[in-house]
Protein backbone atom coordinates (compact mmCIF):
# COMPACT_ATOMS: atom_id res chain seq x y z
CA UNK A 1 0.00 0.00 0.00
CA UNK A 2 2.81 2.47 0.89
CA UNK A 3 5.46 1.07 -1.40
CA UNK A 4 6.76 4.45 -2.61
CA UNK A 5 7.16 6.06 0.81
CA UNK A 6 10.77 7.14 1.49
CA UNK A 7 12.52 6.42 4.78
CA UNK A 8 13.50 9.71 6.41
CA UNK A 9 12.31 12.77 8.27
CA UNK A 10 10.14 15.50 6.88
CA UNK A 11 11.25 19.11 6.96
CA UNK A 12 8.65 19.92 9.63
CA UNK A 13 9.93 17.15 11.90
CA UNK A 14 13.51 18.41 11.58
CA UNK A 15 12.49 22.01 12.33
CA UNK A 16 10.57 20.92 15.43
CA UNK A 17 13.60 19.00 16.74
CA UNK A 18 15.93 21.95 16.06
CA UNK A 19 13.54 24.32 17.86
CA UNK A 20 13.37 22.03 20.91
CA UNK A 21 17.17 21.78 21.05
CA UNK A 22 17.45 25.57 20.80
CA UNK A 23 15.02 26.12 23.67
CA UNK A 24 16.82 23.59 25.87
CA UNK A 25 20.23 25.11 25.17
CA UNK A 26 18.94 28.59 26.04
CA UNK A 27 17.71 27.33 29.41
CA UNK A 28 21.03 25.61 30.12
CA UNK A 29 23.08 28.69 29.19
CA UNK A 30 20.97 30.91 31.45
CA UNK A 31 21.60 28.51 34.34
CA UNK A 32 25.34 28.46 33.63
CA UNK A 33 25.55 32.27 33.75
CA UNK A 34 23.90 32.28 37.17
CA UNK A 35 26.30 29.62 38.40
CA UNK A 36 29.25 31.54 36.99
CA UNK A 37 28.31 34.75 38.82
CA UNK A 38 27.80 32.84 42.07
CA UNK A 39 31.21 31.23 41.64
CA UNK A 40 32.83 34.64 41.09
CA UNK A 41 31.16 36.02 44.22
CA UNK A 42 32.35 32.99 46.19
CA UNK A 43 35.91 33.51 44.94
CA UNK A 44 35.84 37.14 46.12
CA UNK A 45 34.53 36.12 49.55
CA UNK A 46 37.15 33.39 49.89
CA UNK A 47 40.01 35.70 48.90
CA UNK A 48 38.92 38.39 51.34
CA UNK A 49 38.48 35.77 54.06
CA UNK A 50 42.10 34.74 53.65
CA UNK A 51 43.09 38.40 54.00
CA UNK A 52 41.48 38.51 57.46
CA UNK A 53 43.70 35.69 58.69
CA UNK A 54 46.82 36.95 56.98
CA UNK A 55 46.28 40.51 58.23
CA UNK A 56 46.53 39.34 61.83
CA UNK A 57 49.81 37.60 61.04
CA UNK A 58 51.10 40.75 59.30
CA UNK A 59 49.92 42.82 62.29
CA UNK A 60 52.53 41.11 64.44
CA UNK A 61 55.21 41.42 61.77
CA UNK A 62 54.64 45.19 61.57
CA UNK A 63 55.10 45.63 65.33
CA UNK A 64 51.43 45.38 66.38
CA UNK A 65 50.26 47.77 63.71
CA UNK A 66 48.36 47.42 60.45
CA UNK A 67 50.08 50.50 59.06
CA UNK A 68 53.32 51.94 60.38
CA UNK A 69 53.08 55.01 58.15
CA UNK A 70 51.31 58.11 59.39
CA UNK A 71 47.64 57.22 58.83
CA UNK A 72 47.89 56.77 55.07
CA UNK A 73 44.44 56.39 53.56
CA UNK A 74 43.79 55.09 50.09
CA UNK A 75 40.82 54.57 47.82
CA UNK A 76 42.23 51.59 45.92
CA UNK A 77 44.11 48.66 47.40
CA UNK A 78 46.28 48.59 44.28
CA UNK A 79 47.88 51.91 45.24
CA UNK A 80 48.93 50.40 48.58
CA UNK A 81 52.39 49.42 47.38
CA UNK A 82 54.37 50.79 50.31
CA UNK A 83 55.85 48.20 52.63
CA UNK A 84 54.54 50.08 55.67
CA UNK A 85 51.08 48.47 55.73
CA UNK A 86 49.50 45.02 55.66
CA UNK A 87 48.65 45.16 51.94
CA UNK A 88 52.04 46.32 50.67
CA UNK A 89 54.01 44.27 53.18
CA UNK A 90 52.38 40.88 52.64
CA UNK A 91 52.58 38.85 49.42
CA UNK A 92 49.66 36.60 50.46
CA UNK A 93 47.37 39.61 50.88
CA UNK A 94 48.48 41.01 47.54
CA UNK A 95 47.70 37.67 45.84
CA UNK A 96 44.28 37.47 47.52
CA UNK A 97 43.42 41.00 46.34
CA UNK A 98 44.57 40.11 42.83
CA UNK A 99 42.44 36.96 42.94
CA UNK A 100 39.39 38.94 44.01
CA UNK A 101 39.98 41.43 41.19
CA UNK A 102 40.35 38.65 38.63
CA UNK A 103 37.12 37.01 39.79
CA UNK A 104 34.93 40.07 39.50
CA UNK A 105 36.99 42.38 37.27
CA UNK A 106 37.12 45.36 39.60
CA UNK A 107 39.53 46.70 42.22
CA UNK A 108 39.01 46.55 45.97
CA UNK A 109 38.78 49.57 48.25
CA UNK A 110 41.07 49.89 51.29
CA UNK A 111 41.47 52.06 54.35
CA UNK A 112 44.41 51.03 56.50
CA UNK A 113 45.38 52.85 59.67
CA UNK A 114 47.69 51.82 62.50
CA UNK A 115 44.81 50.40 64.54
CA UNK A 116 42.30 49.24 61.95
CA UNK A 117 41.68 48.26 58.37
CA UNK A 118 38.64 47.90 56.17
CA UNK A 119 38.76 46.25 52.75
CA UNK A 120 35.86 45.95 50.37
CA UNK A 121 35.45 44.22 47.00
CA UNK A 122 32.51 44.38 44.60
CA UNK A 123 30.29 41.35 44.06
CA UNK A 124 27.85 40.69 41.23
CA UNK A 125 25.26 42.57 43.26
CA UNK A 126 26.56 44.50 46.25
CA UNK A 127 29.90 44.50 48.03
CA UNK A 128 31.81 42.17 50.35
CA UNK A 129 33.42 43.98 53.26
CA UNK A 130 35.94 42.79 55.86
CA UNK A 131 37.48 44.77 58.69
CA UNK A 132 39.91 44.43 61.58
CA UNK A 133 37.10 43.62 64.04
CA UNK A 134 36.51 40.32 62.25
CA UNK A 135 33.35 41.39 60.45
CA UNK A 136 32.76 39.95 56.99
CA UNK A 137 29.43 41.01 55.50
CA UNK A 138 27.66 41.76 52.24
CA UNK A 139 26.62 45.39 51.92
CA UNK A 140 24.56 47.26 49.38
CA UNK A 141 26.60 50.47 49.32
CA UNK A 142 30.35 50.93 48.94
CA UNK A 143 32.47 52.20 51.79
CA UNK A 144 34.08 55.61 51.79
CA UNK A 145 37.75 54.57 51.92
CA UNK A 146 38.87 57.93 53.27
CA UNK A 147 36.71 57.76 56.41
CA UNK A 148 35.54 54.17 56.97
CA UNK A 149 37.20 52.20 59.75
CA UNK A 150 34.66 49.34 59.90
CA UNK A 151 32.20 47.72 57.55
CA UNK A 152 28.85 49.49 57.36
CA UNK A 153 25.75 47.78 58.69
CA UNK A 154 24.01 45.88 55.93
Amino acid sequence: MYKNRSHGFTLIELLVVIAIIGILSAVVLASLNTARSKANDSAVQTNLSSITTQAEIAYSALGNSYNTASEVKSSSCETESATTNIVGNDVTIQKALAGAKNAIGSSSLCNITATSYVIEAPLTSGYWCIDSTGVAIKTSTPIDPTTAHTCPAS
